[in-house]
């Protein structure tokens, strides 16, 4: 989808807030209501915007910890990386799952109340898991800055 000027600022503004009034992106992008309401529906069916979504602290629902895991499996064929895909997108304390390259085959992103609570979440993930050679975790000492925003300039 070939991205406007007006597309551009319909998205940082929804990006910002979800929950933007849609007067005030029609002021700020120059157009109608109308025409704003049909450029989001627009881009929410080209898959521009996969979703609204609200940003919970993890402190505040007792997730005080934050981990980030480099997994290695044992076989590298399509059908074990799906089965690990599968399982960590399943997981409700993983955030993130990353396919990548190098030592590792998957890059997770997990949350955790406590260590017990992450001995646990190995044991699903890992010790259960006879295709996972190795799991290396950090833990992450500070949150410096989380954000899922893609940079909106043209």
């Amino acid at each position: 989808m070939n991205l406007s000027e007006s597309d551009l600022i319909i998205l940082r503004m929804l990006q910002a807030n979800a929950r933007e009034r849609l007067e005030t992106i029609a002021f700020e992008a120059g157009m109608s209501v109308a025409t704003v309401q049909r450029r989001v529906r627009a881009l929410k069916d080209a898959g521009v915007i996969l979703r609204d979504a609200s940003v919970i602290s993890p402190n505040a629902t007792g997730y005080g910890m934050s981990f980030i895991i480099l997994v290695e499996l044992e076989r590298e064929r399509i059908d074990q990386i799906d089965a690990f895909r599968r399982k960590a997108k399943a997981e409700p304390q993983v955030q993130q799952c990353y396919y990548i390259t190098g030592e590792a085959d998957f890059a997770l992103i997990a949350l955790a109340r406590d260590m017990e609570d992450f001995q646990s979440l190995t044991e699903r993930l890992f010790f259960e898991d006879t295709n996972v050679k190795r799991f290396k975790t950090s833990v992450v000492m500070d949150r410096s800055k989380v954000s899922l925003d893609v940079p909106l300039i043209k």
